[in-house]
């Protein structure tokens, strides 16, 4: 089963990090390797953040090849926009972690 990390757990008494939206939000996303994986992690960025810009894809096999990481950055616009695209890629199966 696929685990989306949002936030690491914080200590008792301290809050998380306020975000002003909009903002350049970065986003790594980890699953199997396949030749598929960066174009399925592409059109789902693009459904939830139209204006994403392609050329900011980043993406490497691990070095077993067996897992491979793309990273995006989006203009956020909200929470709502951003836990939206984290069920989305959850939903597929094939990632396996978003930081």
């Amino acid at each position: 089963m696929s685990e989306i990390i949002g936030n690491q757990t914080l200590p008792e008494g301290q809050e998380e990090p306020k975000i002003e939206f909009p903002c350049d939000y970065p986003i790594k996303v980890l699953g199997e390797a396949s030749d598929t994986f960066d174009q399925l992690v592409v059109s789902i960025v693009l459904k939830h953040a139209p204006d994403f810009d392609i050329k900011t894809v980043t993406s490497r096999n691990s070095s077993k090849g067996k897992f491979r990481s793309v990273g995006v950055i989006i203009r956020a616009t909200g929470e709502p926009q951003i836990m939206a695209l984290f069920e989305e890629l959850k939903a597929t199966g094939l990632v396996k972690m978003v930081i």
